[in-house]
């Protein structure tokens, strides 16, 4: 194989495009020049529909985590209650953030691979009625999951007085997020995701409810006071040195999503959620989540009996195709693909028939072109059902 050619099929760092990276390339400018103020006030204008927000978008420099922290230390302080929803590895992490500030946590342990449905989050939110916040994750990477966000929220929002913290960073921009009509407090997302671009940016839509919040946390802060970015985001500035080159690259990225349009980004990503789950079943492999809680922008599969999915990892690295392994417990146990962003349907009949191949190749049972039919035919099916849909409303 090619020693620098490959396929990047983990759920983050995601592919870069090629008009993207090229806008990266842009000569340097300086952080505090006009031409950087004007692309500030842009791109964080313009993520605002991508958030689901009236409001610009902060924009931090720092992995997605960052921004993570940044909810957290502004909402709360020392010895206050959370309550956080912890359906795989990213829910843990937003716990040990919350420990690490010494906030009384309440974790509510979902099985990995499920998702936390509303009647859960009901019953728990009546056992801690004092919780100041309740952190949920969209799209939790580590399971392929997809929590019903927006009917968690509202049930926080109905029962309770608490504020809403949602870590969106591998889905944002690629599944419909909505954060001022559902209620979210403060939305959180990174830039290597769906988002299209290299680790380095990550991004913050809050409610006034959150600000008003924030004026009273005694917690101590500096980086990521998230005053500071508003009160440098009305100046069209950032209060620290941005990346500015992920700026550029930002830009060009939300004319993707404008030319495509969001609608058609959503039901991309939907297609190559379901042509991936049918390659898979369609090779006797068995899926970690219920089609009812699966993602539409990562996909995480259990190893088989007789191999184990490190094996075929490895094996699908000298075809030169990168999937991610399991986090934590599942470790050595699941393998992921990753099929958000700069990524389509042929991207995952690729995957798919390099899929068949490695199976074959570590000695798994394996009827190589299963997989791919499958795919194929959910694509026809789906493209099918998109053209009698145009038709018939005569666009």
């Amino acid at each position: 194989m090619l020693k620098d050619k490959y396929r990047l099929q983990i759920p983050g760092p995601t592919p870069i495009p090629p008009r993207v990276q090229l806008a990266m390339s842009r000569p340097m400018i300086g952080h505090r020049d006009p031409d950087c103020s004007r692309l500030v006030r842009e791109v964080s204008r313009r993520l605002g529909p991508v958030f689901g927000t009236q409001n610009p978008v902060l924009l931090l420099t720092g992995s997605g985590t960052s921004a993570l922290e940044a909810a957290a230390a502004n909402l709360l302080a020392e010895g206050e209650e959370a309550a956080v929803v912890v359906t795989g590895a990213f829910g843990d992490r937003f716990a040990n953030i919350l420990n690490s500030m010494r906030v009384k946590v309440h974790r509510l342990d979902v099985e990995w691979g499920k998702a936390c449905h509303p009647e859960q989050l009901d019953a728990f939110l009546e056992q801690h009625p004092r919780v100041k916040a309740v952190f949920l994750t969209f799209c939790e990477t580590s399971t392929g999951v997809l929590n019903p966000i927006r009917e968690l929220v509202g049930r926080v929002r109905e029962r309770t007085q608490a504020l809403t913290v949602v870590d969106g960073v591998s889905c944002v921009g690629g599944v419909p997020a909505e954060a001022d009509r559902w209620g979210i407090d403060i939305l959180v997302a990174g830039s290597q995701k769906a988002l299209m671009l290299p680790p380095g940016l990550a991004f913050a839509a809050v409610s006034d409810r959150a600000w008003n919040a924030m004026e009273t946390n005694p917690h101590p802060r500096f980086y990521l006071d998230l005053s500071n970015y508003r009160k440098s985001l009305e100046k069209d500035t950032t209060p620290n040195t941005p990346a500015v080159s992920l700026l550029f690259g930002l830009k060009e990225v939300l004319d993707m999503l404008d030319e495509e349009g969001m609608e058609t980004v959503f039901s991309r990503h939907r297609l190559m959620m379901e042509m991936t789950r049918a390659g898979i079943r369609a090779l006797d492999l068995e899926l970690l989540t219920e089609d009812r809680d699966a993602s539409p922008t990562v996909t995480a599969v259990k190893g088989g009996k007789t191999w184990s999915s490190e094996d075929l990892r490895k094996e699908l690295r000298r075809l030169g195709l990168r999937v991610a392994g399991g986090q934590q417990h599942l470790k050595g146990k699941i393998f992921r693909i990753g099929h958000m962003g700069y990524a389509d349907p042929l991207d995952v009949l690729t995957t798919l028939s390099a899929l068949e191949v490695a199976l074959a190749r570590i000695g798994a049972p394996v009827e190589t072109g299963a997989g791919t039919q499958a795919a194929e035919e959910e694509w026809i099916r789906v493209s099918r059902a998109d053209h009698r849909s145009v038709k018939q409303t005569g666009n």
